[in-house]
């Protein structure tokens, strides 16, 4: 799969919630798009994602 742009070879189908959990991600700071459509939050559980999805993961960052 396409991860910002970047290709990660995927072995297995996981689910999106497992992918950003296992990669550090923080879910209250993030928004996701699979295959061109947002993801609300509360299915990221549910997102099966395989090898020819192209995820884009957006990082919200506090300052002023």
């Amino acid at each position: 799969m396409k991860v910002n742009g970047i290709f990660i070879p995927l072995k297995e189908e996981i689910t999106l919630l497992y992918f950003l959990k296992k990669n550090g991600y923080n879910l209250r700071k993030v928004a996701v798009e699979v295959n061109g459509k947002i993801v609300p939050r509360a299915t990221y559980a549910d997102i099966q994602l395989v090898d020819l999805d192209t995820v884009e993961i957006v990082h919200f960052v506090g300052g002023g």
